[in-house]
């Protein structure tokens, strides 16, 4: 058995779509909000957190919806994936013509349209992440998932660092350090036909129902890969032991999301007031994380796939809890940022890799193929309500404590990750080992 590695680079391309406009919803709005509406950060922050919000319930509803989709010529994921993206493609342009208007004089119908297509363009996006994220186990066979799932981590990153090359070209410092307003105009169109173009070709590329039907075809052959059992009235249902399992796994997700995305969130102020160091200092660290997931995400289902997820995982965590310990003592002994914490916040880099390719495959490794986007929706709920809770959680305990508690806050929660994901016992990658199947072929 032998993973497509061109079938999951292309299904890939919705999931890039996904992470260039995050990337650049995360870095432009907060700008808008603050500089052309002259929000305080409070309200920047409450207008920057309804994205994670509105998540919570749109990403397992449009998860479910999707299940229940039976569109015979193009599946089930690919119309929301192609109307979200159409709606969102028109919306998301819509929003730097409104800051243009308020800036060159425009009145509060400007401001309130800007916040109403904001929520109208998060819905829109909220509509297709689960589908697009689903479509991904639908064609892929449970034992190799973890593998795909990291080539879906990596298309995902070339979308964040597509964005990060166009706003380096558009925007240089120089261009921009005088003016009063920016216009971001140029930056919206070149995402958003980014965006179309990654679909476009997925839509040409991938023919959903074949796929699935292929790959339901598969498992049907290897009924040890479901977990589900008969009821006895023709449904297939989970059993405790499996439902158990499943709850652990959830726990461990939201754990260890509270404990990264605190770091992620506070960083760049906890750098700041513990060492002084300014937003660069803050952002090389950042980035070398970014960097050392993406190196690892190839290997690490390469790993995966011969050790087993959970055991990946596991590993992931007491590394992860490991290398935020270490980041308590270096900030706080060092008074600049030196090469050992550039090391830790690479191994820091690798540890979420290991956590972050296998958690997904493992959640949708429990369900039947039916059900892949109600459980998706599980997993998304289960982050997203960890990244509503943690910046409020862990700001509190700063601003109440001392902001050295960041570090030792966020080994904690995951150090409580690595303790949950010791009860998880279905899910792994390990299960074709029943039926004496050959060891998974390396990756072309």
């Amino acid at each position: 058995m032998k993973l497509n590695n061109r079938r999951t680079v292309l299904v890939g391309l919705a999931f890039l779509s996904i992470c260039a406009f995050w990337q650049m919803y995360d870095n432009v709005i907060p700008l808008i909000l603050r500089e052309t509406f002259h929000m305080n950060e409070s309200l920047a922050g409450a207008v920057m957190a309804l994205d994670n919000i509105l998540a919570l319930f749109l990403l397992p509803f449009f998860g479910t919806l999707s299940d229940r989709c039976r569109n015979q010529k193009l599946g089930r994921r690919t119309p929301f994936i192609l109307v979200g993206t159409a709606v969102a493609v028109v919306l998301m342009n819509l929003l730097p013509l409104l800051d243009n208007g308020f800036a060159a004089g425009g009145g509060r119908w400007h401001f309130i349209a800007f916040i109403v297509v904001l929520g109208g363009l998060l819905v829109a996006m909220g509509s297709y992440r689960s589908p697009a994220v689903a479509l991904m186990p639908d064609v892929t066979p449970k034992p190799l998932r973890s593998r795909a799932n990291a080539i879906i981590n990596l298309m995902g990153a070339v979308g964040g660092v597509l964005y990060l090359g166009v706003a380096a070209v558009l925007y240089p410092t120089d261009k921009v350090k005088n003016l009063v307003h920016v216009n971001y105009q140029p930056l919206f169109l070149v995402v958003s036909a980014i965006m179309a173009a990654a679909v476009a070709v997925l839509l040409l590329t991938i023919r959903e129902p074949r796929l699935s039907a292929e790959n339901q075809s598969l498992e049907a052959q290897h009924p040890e890969w479901n977990l589900a059992e008969d009821d006895g009235s023709g449904r297939e249902v989970l059993p405790a032991a499996v439902k158990r399992s499943l709850r652990f796994l959830l726990a461990s997700i939201a754990l260890w999301y509270i404990g990264y995305n605190g770091v992620t969130t506070w960083f760049t102020t906890y750098i700041s007031q513990i060492m002084g160091e300014g937003l660069g200092g803050a952002s090389r660290c950042l980035l070398v994380a970014t960097v050392g997931a993406i190196v690892s995400y190839i290997p690490i289902g390469v790993v995966a796939s011969k050790v087993g997820r959970r055991k990946t995982i596991l590993a992931g965590c007491a590394l992860l809890a490991a290398c935020f310990l270490a980041g308590f003592l270096l900030t706080t002994a060092f008074s600049s940022i030196n090469f050992v914490m550039y090391i830790v916040f690479a191994l820091v880099g690798l540890a979420w890799a290991a956590i972050n390719v296998n958690s997904l495959p493992m959640v949708v490794e429990m369900c039947r193929g039916s059900d892949v986007g109600k459980f998706t929706g599980y997993y998304y709920t289960a982050s997203m309500a960890a990244q509503v809770v943690t910046p409020v959680l862990a700001g509190t305990l700063m601003r109440h404590i001392s902001y050295r508690v960041l570090f030792p806050y966020a080994a904690c929660f995951v150090a409580l990750s690595f303790v949950t994901m010791c009860f998880v016992r279905h899910g792994d990658s390990k299960a074709e080992a029943k039926r004496g199947l050959d060891a998974f072929e390396e990756m072309d």
